[in-house]
């Protein structure tokens, strides 16, 4: 086997592509159960959760609809500014529908926080959140999943949606980014 140079950049894998898949099993169990006759709409919060999203719709056994959005908070790729911007908006109106904010990894919270807000001001009948991690660190502010993957500590994580200066998201498992990678 081939070691590309994204693998000799990972100082160990945190989940595996094994451990990912069951606990995404998982979540779609309980979503099917939660969100039956409900007709829910799915949001991807592009790019990262792009991987978790897809393999999540798929396994879900209800009707569902897909939607994403694109958001930003880095000045640099390791560093949040704290402000988030919109790059790509909703295409459907979500006025009285129940939805699920699908996001790859709660950090400071900032994201999940203002996504949440400014989709609520559209009037959904419900707004949820899934996040395939989450760090067990102090957030910048009170944010709490409704469906959580994996509860993390503060390591700099790439693989499965999750990049470092857009390299990485192609690694089938969650792997911790070696510091002199991106110091």
């Amino acid at each position: 086997m081939r070691i590309t140079t994204e693998e000799n950049d990972i100082a160990s894998v945190l989940y595996s592509e094994e451990t990912i898949a069951n606990r995404v099993n998982e979540l779609a169990e309980q979503l099917t159960v939660d969100y039956a006759g409900l007709d829910p709409l799915f949001v991807c919060v592009l790019k990262g959760a792009s991987f978790f999203y897809a393999d999540l719709c798929r396994r879900v056994k209800c009707r569902i609809f897909m939607d994403f959005i694109a958001v930003s908070s880095y000045e640099s790729e390791s560093k949040s500014t704290g402000v988030v911007r919109i790059i790509k908006d909703l295409d459907k109106n979500i006025t009285g529908r129940h939805v699920l904010i699908v996001e790859d990894i709660i950090d400071s919270g900032l994201t999940l926080r203002y996504l949440k807000d400014l989709l609520s001001s559209r009037k959904p009948a419900s707004i949820k959140s899934a996040s395939l991690l989450e760090k067990d660190i102090q957030h910048k502010c009170t944010i709490v999943p409704d469906y959580l993957g994996f509860k993390m500590g503060d390591d700099f994580v790439v693989g499965y949606g999750l990049d470092y200066a857009n390299y990485y998201r192609n690694l089938p498992y969650i792997g911790i980014l070696k510091p002199e990678t991106y110091q």
